[in-house]
């Protein structure tokens, strides 16, 4: 997206918006922020096998973990998430937190988020059905 107000898709206590899709730099990177809400829990635990993610902090202290390692990522600080790595991520704070997302290569897109919401909303408050989650 370049310029003006970016989309921004909402999971319960998780916001985010892309800066790079995949399809603008050609596959190689995508790039989100994301805001964790205050005490947020999201999303449970997952791997991807396809890319690897970066975070890096911008504001608040989400603790991400991975691998069962928890490491506080505040602004300035960066982890990199390997290909494969089981994590997860929570805002244990009362300040809502921010964050960048950097994915390498660009394989993930919006278009998961709003798959993975469209799932949660036809739940209608119960567990998601797994089998229906994007992967």
């Amino acid at each position: 997206m370049e310029g003006g107000a970016r989309e921004e898709i909402r999971l319960g206590g998780l916001a985010i918006r892309f800066l790079v899709e995949g399809a603008a730099s050609g596959g190689s990177v995508a790039m989100f922020e994301f805001d964790v809400a205050p005490g947020a829990k999201v999303p449970a635990a997952h791997s991807h096998d396809g890319y690897e993610e970066t975070i890096y902090g911008l504001a608040g202290v989400p603790t991400m973990t991975v691998e069962g390692c928890a490491t506080e990522v505040g602004r300035g600080n960066a982890l990199c998430i390997p290909r494969g790595a089981v994590h997860r991520f929570d805002n244990l704070h009362a300040e809502e937190a921010r964050a960048l997302a950097v994915v390498t290569p660009g394989l993930l897109g919006p278009d998961f988020f709003r798959e993975v919401g469209a799932v949660l909303r036809a739940a209608a408050g119960g567990p998601p059905i797994t089998p229906r989650l994007p992967k």
